[in-house]
């Protein structure tokens, strides 16, 4: 199945007490792609197949799943599974950062040193969705995007509304934020794995969080770059990239 992304140079990166796969392409500034539930399946891979194309280096981190596998309720049960139990998400405290976030944080800081530029970006999605919002902790982070967040998973009104970040992270967050640096976010509408974040982002970020707030037109739309993706908002994310890091 690895051999579905022909043409990604496959690697491991360790930090912050953990080894993952990265998957890399591309040249100019580095962006950050972390896939969603189930893993990076084909569609993951389009869209950063399009950042590329933009004149970026992109870097794919395989978290749960298998690179390359197609999507499919049993697949996506079983990376499900495993984001809800894995020590590295929190999938239902509030007020903690993931601790993936400082992996992902130190991989930022390598793929910046070795591609250069104004600084990185990064768009996580679903489960991933607020993690480039954590990776704001540093300045060298100038294009998060967040793709439908969905941590904490929204059970009750407090996890729903829960950013996925501790006070600390926060507090440097809206920092960052007040000084310039702008967040995007997508969502649909009826998107109920979302729950209050975007009303929780504009208070934490004021006039920096800019927002794309998508019709739903069925109950399942959720995955707004991929499954169901959503071309005006794919655009808007990689204008965003252009915007930001060119």
């Amino acid at each position: 199945m690895d051999t579905a992304l022909t043409g990604w140079t496959r690697s491991t990166f360790e930090a912050a007490g953990l080894e993952r796969e990265v998957w890399t392409k591309g040249t100019g500034p580095a962006v950050i792609v972390v896939h969603e539930v189930p893993g990076i399946t084909p569609k993951v891979q389009r869209f950063a197949e399009e950042v590329v194309g933009c004149g970026f280096t992109v870097a794919m981190p395989s978290l749960v799943g298998t690179p390359g596998q197609e999507m499919s309720n049993g697949y996506a049960v079983r990376s499900l599974l495993k984001v809800c139990v894995a020590r590295e998400f929190v999938s239902l405290a509030t007020n903690r950062t993931s601790p993936v976030i400082a992996w992902l944080r130190a991989l930022a800081r390598d793929m910046h040193g070795r591609a250069g530029g104004k600084g990185v970006g990064a768009v996580g999605m679903c489960f991933s969705g607020g993690f480039a919002l954590g990776m704001m902790v540093d300045d060298i982070m100038v294009a998060p995007v967040l793709s439908q967040p969905s941590l904490p998973f929204p059970v009750g009104k407090k996890r729903a509304a829960d950013l996925n970040l501790s006070p600390d992270d926060a507090a440097v967050i809206a920092q960052r934020a007040a000084e310039g640096c702008e967040v995007l976010g997508l969502r649909f509408t009826g998107d109920k794995l979302v729950g209050d974040r975007f009303a929780s982002l504009r208070t934490l970020l004021g006039d920096a969080f800019i927002a794309v707030e998508l019709p739903s037109s069925k109950a399942s739309d959720h995955s707004v770059l991929t499954e169901q993706r959503d071309e005006e908002s794919v655009q808007r994310v990689l204008q965003f990239f252009r915007d930001k890091l060119l």
